[in-house]
């Protein structure tokens, strides 16, 4: 069985794989053959925005992880720190070191593509206040809306001041158990007395890996959840891999009903970590299973 790679602040050294298929329009295409897949028309109509987190693809660089975003009819994408690039500027990785020439790419290919970076993460923020200001800095330049990290305690009241300065969010992941947030009753604890600014990026397979209940777990989050990492799982266990959302054991329609629930519009991230090299086709799977059970919500509302 694969064994999960979380992530951490590294340099991605794999090279990419190409899937063979040849790209139409202006560098989007359609990686999938056939007819370019809708993206997620119902979900957008109870004002859920469904995207990719560029780790799905992290084999790839930045810029094959938006083509392939754009593949799915998806419009949104959460970059992760230190992805190359481009093909063309592999020395160059995505962080908020890089020059203004290679933002300015970035921002021409995303809005080639049609695709908002609205995440970015999961970040490192420092205790150091002009390290964290440098973040910051680089999500109000890029037009980012929300920082996903697993910040210290001890620095969130800094970090509040500066998500009220820059109109940012602070949303804290969970990573498995043993780390500091795997369970969301040490997420809510973190955010009590904070803005709106502070809240949850609510990865439900990482719950799962925990043993822990992922509809029990937002319930817990309720007022908190900004963004989502959003999964199905084989089986329980921190040895479960990624599988097409529906065919898993995290239940993924009732943990949309309480997302709904809720009365939230949060952005969820497709983070497949499963397939590395091929997992398009079922990206999509999840995609259309999602949409589904968007139209199916909506109908009811």
């Amino acid at each position: 069985m694969q064994k999960t790679i979380y992530r951490r602040h590294f340099l991605i050294t794999s090279g990419a794989i190409g899937l063979g298929i040849g790209m139409i329009g202006k560098g989007t295409g359609n990686l999938l053959g056939g007819e370019a897949p809708a993206g997620a028309p119902n979900a957008e109509k109870l004002g859920w925005r469904l995207g990719c987190q560029a780790w799905t693809f992290n084999r790839f660089t930045f810029f094959e992880a938006i083509d392939k975003v754009a593949s799915l009819g998806l419009k949104y994408i959460e970059a992760f720190p230190n992805q190359k690039l481009s093909k063309d500027r592999e020395e160059m990785f995505v962080n908020e070191l890089l020059p203004a020439d290679a933002r300015k790419d970035i921002k021409t290919k995303l809005n080639d593509c049609g695709i908002k970076l609205v995440n970015y993460g999961v970040c490192k923020l420092s205790e150091k206040k002009d390290d964290s200001r440098r973040v910051f800095d680089f999500a109000k330049d890029m037009g980012i809306e929300t920082l996903v990290s697993e910040p210290p305690e001890e620095i969130l009241e800094m970090l509040d001041n500066l998500c009220g300065e820059y109109g940012i969010n602070i949303a804290i992941h969970n990573h498995p158990e043993p780390t500091h947030y795997w369970n969301p009753d040490t997420v809510l604890k973190a955010c009590q007395g904070r803005s709106k600014h502070i809240g949850a990026c609510a990865d439900t397979g990482h719950w799962v890996r925990s043993d822990l209940n992922p509809v029990d777990s937002l319930k817990k989050l309720q007022g908190r959840v900004i963004c989502l990492h959003f999964k199905d799982l084989n089986q329980q266990g921190k040895e479960a891999h990624d599988v097409p959302w529906g065919t898993g054991v995290c239940d993924v329609k009732a943990m949309l009903l309480e997302i709904h629930r809720h009365a939230i519009r949060p952005v969820f991230s497709v983070e497949y970590e499963y397939n590395w090299d091929n997992s398009l086709p079922e990206v999509a799977q999840c995609v259309a299973y999602f949409d589904k059970v968007a139209a199916e919500i909506g109908a009811k509302s």
